[in-house]
């Protein structure tokens, strides 16, 4: 049988497992009897399930093996079906929630910018099950807009517009010039977007331990930071330049340890805005080679992307329209606010206080969502609506935070933590990390001159960022010279007077 893809299609086991259910009434026997025969049927099925898996067995032994040598390969796969269930594939043009006219404008635009396309190529542009194309196209047909053209090179048949699709396609793009993946509706990114909350499972300190085991925490902060991270309030950091505060926020990631799924776009009111951004998205889906998977059509809406944990990070650049649909009247397309971008994810306003919108004027945009946990964006036509502010909401700043923002704001803030130069034993274990890193030795002589003749004598504080400015400026200059790869006292020397002024 083929699937809506041309593909060869196999039916999936059943299923259908004998009901253990036993009446009051019945003797031992038939208990035991039914018992076995759901053993058996689980043991059978056990083998399929493997085989499907490309992980058969022979026995309940080799199946425990098998299971402990493939965890995280059948992790992964459980994540699949999960996404899979949370967005499941559209088979026709009723399940995609759009209506048939936007993608119908959307299939000739497509057929218009790049010619006549097979089944195939339209289904890698529009990201739609091949039913659905097909669906369309025989509207289109239906409507003198698309007509059959030459078979390609594999025989299959291509379909490109006719001289009416030609023109309701220019028409079409005057209206919008988006063209790509078909969007998913409002509706359904508000549903998925809440559903793949990172506030849903609470951080233990165990995990907050296993996620940086490779970076020096003060265990001080770890007690701040932790709990924080399991608020739905946003967290404020601040401290001196190069206590470690930027660098933290862009690690946060390694907690949540978990993929996401980004729209390629979403519609609203017949309009369709961009969200995936391929500079901040990082594209995490598995190439699959089992044709077992295809088969069986395992996988999730294509429309979806699976990406990690989005990071996304605003600085100084960061205005008020950024944080607003941004609609380009020259290509005739909508663009999603920062804020949607990061979704599901992380969002890091670092050096507050040091962008062309004070403060004041920054909080009193974000104050709905921060507290609701919602946005309300509009369209060019004035149009509102409301999306998800499901993220976790980082602020960082080297200024004091009573002369940023009033005491209003900073209650709404909910955690403050303080970022604090570190002790000497922690900058030890960083210097002596970077050294390795940058295949260096380092004596234990020449680091005690590096805190008592330069750090004490010019009063300079132990910040985490230090060993590796100054150690990389011994690196290079140990390259230039072929020196050998070692850390001495005239090259600490060297590295000090070049990197503080």
């Amino acid at each position: 049988m083929l699937n809506d893809a041309g593909s060869e299609s196999i039916e999936e086991p059943s299923h259908n497992e004998p009901e253990l259910g036993v009446s009051t009434n019945c003797d031992n026997d038939t208990a035991t009897d039914k018992r076995d025969e759901v053993k058996e049927y689980r043991s059978k099925n056990a083998v399929v399930v493997h085989e499907v898996t490309g992980l058969h067995t022979e026995n309940s032994e080799q199946t425990e093996l098998a299971k402990e040598n493939s965890d995280e390969q059948l992790g992964s796969k459980a994540q699949v079906t999960n996404m899979t269930l949370l967005a499941p594939r559209p088979s026709n043009v009723q399940q995609t929630g759009l209506n048939e006219n936007l993608l119908i404008d959307l299939l000739l635009k497509t057929l218009h910018v790049n010619g006549a396309c097979s089944i195939r190529k339209l289904v890698d542009y529009l990201a739609l099950s091949g039913g659905v194309i097909q669906e369309l196209i025989e509207l289109g047909k239906s409507k003198s807009l698309i007509e059959n053209t030459s078979r390609n090179l594999e025989g299959e048949i291509r379909f490109e517009v006719s001289h009416l699709g030609a023109a309701q396609a220019e028409k079409a793009m005057v209206k919008s010039g988006y063209l790509g993946k078909a969007p998913v509706p409002l509706s359904q990114y508000q549903k998925i977007c809440r559903a793949q909350s990172n506030r849903t499972e609470p951080i233990t300190h165990q995990e907050f331990n296993e996620a940086f085991s490779d970076v020096v925490f003060p265990e001080e902060m770890i007690e701040k930071v932790g709990p924080a991270l399991n608020s739905s309030k946003p967290i404020l950091i601040y401290g001196l330049p190069g206590t470690g505060k930027s660098f933290f926020c862009r690690q946060l990631n390694r907690i949540f340890g978990d993929d996401v799924l980004i729209p390629h776009a979403i519609e609203v009111n017949n309009e369709i805005i961009q969200v995936f951004d391929p500079e901040i998205h990082q594209v995490n889906e598995e190439v699959v080679n089992t044709q077992a998977l295809l088969k069986l059509e395992i996988g999730h809406d294509p429309r979806w992307i699976k990406c990690q944990r989005p990071l996304v990070i605003t600085g100084g650049e960061l205005s008020l329209e950024m944080l607003e649909t941004r609609f380009d009247p020259n290509s005739k397309t909508y663009r999603a606010p920062l804020q949607v971008k990061a979704n599901n994810g992380i969002l890091l306003l670092d050096d507050l206080g040091r962008q062309k919108i004070s403060p004041k004027e920054l909080f009193n945009r974000w104050i709905i969502p921060l507290e609701e946990r919602r946005d309300f964006l509009s369209l060019q036509s004035g149009l509102h609506f409301e999306v998800p502010f499901e993220l976790l909401m980082l602020f960082s700043t080297n200024l004091d935070p009573n002369e940023l923002i009033d005491d209003a704001f900073l209650r709404r803030l909910g955690y403050k933590i303080p970022f604090a130069p570190m002790e000497i034993s922690q900058y030890q274990q960083i210097w002596l990390q970077t050294c390795k890193d940058l295949d260096l030795q380092c004596k234990e002589t020449c680091f005690e001159y590096l805190i008592d003749k330069l750090h004490k004598r010019h009063n300079k504080a132990y910040l985490p960022c230090y060993p590796r400015d100054l150690l990389t400026i011994i690196h290079d200059q140990v390259a230039f010279k072929k020196l050998p790869n070692e850390v001495t006292e005239p090259l600490l020397d060297f590295a000090w007077q070049s990197y503080f002024v």
